[in-house]
């Protein structure tokens, strides 16, 4: 394992609360009892053999201005955040490990989150849904048997906040650098007559970015109506959002980051009738998104429950971009006659392509605790259908188009993905528990229909079914804990992976065996905790540089790559006033027998270089968090700090084509106040990257041969100097 700079971080992990409820709770606890019954199906708790953390509420609330989730979990173990922006608003992701957000599972109290057919979360569709979660949790590794997506890295469980016992309202405000700027209003009745409440939350969101016009303006909202009985919770949610960005999803240019630009965005680009560079103002991307889910959980004395949840969600939306010397060929149309009788083959133009996609289906699992056993029954039934099409909106050259806003493609994307799973926790000796769980997955995926290309026709049908199974050891006994556990997830291609290939692309399914274990200690205020990893991949799916049949990068499976790794957590109270929590990752990423395929213009083909044991692309070999608190009656102070390592853009483990290591820093200031007009104010004052750091958190990268020599073009993703947030709420 390579050796680096030592830099521990943030976040120590929490253990999990019981998710068990006795009958006859007062109606000041009934909310949160009931709430937890409803995640005890897929969160874990302090004797199942996972490496996990928790982040809860207050953590959550108090680091958020504005930035999505992405933002807010970065200091936890092992996670990469990055911004499209610059600034953690709109489009922004996480990896975990190094594996990619489209390889996490992510759910909201059990409800799938990843989109079917991409198997991605774009978080710009949640804008300040933190506000309304009572916590997370994140499973690195396998994890537990969850639904939805596969997890081939990691499951980020989303809890939403339960009803409040009292009636309230507060109003939140943040403001500061590149016009970031959020408003959250929230308010709930209370328990109305001892079983009925009902929860709202309304938040607008907008930034103009670090990055040249990467401006954001997002709006959401969520709410829910629920009836508490003593021992039964129904429960109807509807959250959605509408969001409009223009699009970074370019990056900073390599020419242009060297030249000292960090801000150049090149999206929207052309060149005008007088021959100048311009930008099209409408180079936009624009979703609306819409969940309802119908929720009824019921208790069954002191040792079962039961939990159903129907869902649906819809989306639908489209980007809009000015494209340059395009052939009319691509959209289905003949060449253009122009007045003077001279035929064009190309011309500039706006083109939408849009989605429009409904996802709905059930969850269910049923979950009894007595004595030393545990165990829960589970499962989801899934059904996804997303229409994907084009438009011509404009050509420069005045082409008469077949009609208004004309069709120049249109597919179909259809999804039933259904799983069952069963877990248990036995306890079998004083301090020795085992746990078991195994899961069935099954999938039948179809795309049906024109892609973008034209002449390309898809006709897709595959078929999956997987098992997965999990299991472990426990060992607790007063400050000491220890676990050792192996997992197995399977892994389907995405979308691309069929459409990007060619027709006759055939990419094969992954696998990941995932060995973990680890030993942590906690006594007197010190928390100590050391956890081992190897995960071994089987047919993981990546780009090699190859090129399909139409042009476009092919994703391959390769035979044999792994990551193994060595977390380091600890947590110190150091006095009354002041403590300190850190984490840190030491991690080996690699590819056996890697081969790279290279454009050659020289020749019109490609050349092969064989690389043998290469680092996977994206997989720093060390990341590290720090956060020192500081609290004096109503004031408090954060000073959060996170390394991360050398970054390759590619798997070549060139350092030419890598992102460098970059020490980030940030201070938060907050004081509590009790006004007489209101029950609680708060002011903050938030400094991100104290001490100015110039770094990027991702990239891309192209490689090709030309006049005999290795070339290179790319973009990075250059995030913000040093910059300010202030911040005023109350509550009433």
């Amino acid at each position: 394992m390579k050796t680096a700079v030592l830099c521990l971080a943030a976040a120590a992990m929490a253990v999990a609360a019981d998710a068990s409820a006795e009958p006859g709770d007062s109606l000041q606890t009934k909310p949160v009892k009931l709430d937890e019954v409803v995640v005890s199906a897929i969160r874990v708790g302090a004797s199942t053999p996972v490496a996990y953390s928790n982040l809860s509420r207050e953590e959550l609330r108090s680091r958020n201005d504005g930035q999505g989730i992405p933002s807010l979990i970065a200091t936890a173990p092992s996670v990469v955040m990055t911004s499209d922006a610059g600034t953690g608003v709109g489009y922004a992701s996480f990896r975990i490990r190094g594996t990619d957000q489209d390889r996490i599972n992510i759910t909201v109290d059990g409800v799938p989150l990843n989109d079917a057919e991409s198997q991605d979360v774009f978080w710009v569709n949640m804008p300040d849904f933190a506000s309304s979660l009572s916590g997370l949790q994140i499973q690195r590794g396998v994890g537990t048997s969850t639904n939805g997506a596969a997890a081939f890295g990691a499951t980020v469980a989303l809890q939403t906040a339960p009803s409040a016992s009292a009636p309230g309202f507060s109003y939140d405000l943040s403001a500061g650098s590149y016009g970031t700027l959020k408003h959250t209003f929230d308010g709930s009745t209370g328990l109305m007559d001892g079983h009925f409440a009902i929860d709202a939350r309304y938040s607008d969101v907008r930034s103009d970015g670090y990055i040249d016009r990467a401006w954001a303006r997002m709006q959401s909202y969520y709410g829910q109506a629920s009836w508490y009985g003593t021992n039964t919770l129904l429960r109807f949610r509807a959250f959605g959002s509408s969001e409009r960005t223009y699009q970074a999803w370019d990056g900073v240019p390599a020419a242009k980051l060297a030249a000292g630009d960090r801000t150049y965005n090149d999206c929207g680009e052309y060149t005008d009738d007088q021959g100048k560079t311009a930008f099209y103002p409408n180079q936009t991307d624009n979703y609306w998104q819409q969940h309802y889910h119908l929720l009824a959980s019921q208790r069954f004395g002191r040792q079962w429950n039961a939990n159903l949840t129907l869902h649906y969600t819809h989306g639908d939306g489209y980007y809009e971009e000015y494209k340059s010397g395009m052939a009319y060929a691509d959209f289905n149309l003949p060449d253009y006659t122009a007045p003077d009788g001279s035929m064009q083959a190309t011309t500039d133009l706006v083109r939408r392509k849009w989605l429009d996609n409904d996802f709905y289906g059930g969850i269910f699992s049923a979950n009894y605790k007595g004595g030393s056993l545990a165990l829960t029954f589970g499962g989801a039934l899934n059904n996804y259908v997303g229409a994907h099409y084009g438009r011509l909106m404009w050509t420069k050259s005045g082409y008469d188009l077949p009609a208004p806003d004309y069709e120049y493609y249109r597919n179909t994307g259809r999804k039933l993905d259904g799983s069952v799973y069963a877990k248990a926790n036995w306890r079998f000796l004083p301090h020795l528990s085992a746990y078991a769980d195994l899961q069935y997955r099954g999938l039948r995926y179809s795309i049906c229909g024109d892609d973008d290309v034209a002449g390309k026709g898809l006709d897709i049908l595959r078929r999956w079914n997987f098992f997965n199974p999990k299991a472990g050891l426990d060992y607790t006994c007063g400050p000491h804990r220890a676990f050792a556990s192996f997992g197995v997830a399977h892994r389907e291609p995405n979308r691309d992976n069929f459409t990007d290939n060619g027709p006759d692309a055939s990419p094969t399914d992954e696998t990941l065996f995932d060995y973990e274990a680890g030993y942590s200690w906690q006594k007197d205020g010190l928390h100590l905790s050391l956890g081992l990893y190897y995960m071994d991949y089987r047919n993981q799916l990546v780009l090699t540089g190859k090129i399909s049949q139409i042009g476009e990068q092919l994703t391959s499976n390769i035979p044999d790559s792994d990551r193994e790794g060595l977390e380091l957590g600890a947590a110190w109270r150091i006095c009354r006033l002041l403590s300190w929590s850190g984490n840190l990752t030491l991690s080996r990423n690699r590819i056996r027998n890697f081969t790279e395929y290279v454009d050659d213009d020289d020749t019109g083909g490609q050349q092969a270089f064989f690389l043998g044991s290469t680092d996977i692309a994206f997989s720093p070999d060390l990341t590290g968090s720090s956060l020192f608190h500081f609290t004096w009656r109503d004031l408090s102070a954060d000073f959060t700090s996170q390394y991360v390592a050398r970054q390759y853009l590619d798997n070549t483990t060139s350092r030419a084509r890598s992102l460098d290591p970059y020490f980030v820093n940030s201070l938060r200031l907050g004081y509590v106040f009790h006004p007489r007009f209101v029950r609680e104010a708060n002011l903050g004052l938030t400094v991100y990257n104290l001490f100015n750091e110039q770094y990027e958190t991702n990239g891309w990268v192209y490689s090709y041969i030309q006049g005999g020599q290795r070339c290179q073009d790319g973009g990075y993703f250059t995030q913000a100097p040093i910059h300010f947030m202030f911040r005023l709420g109350f509550k009433i």
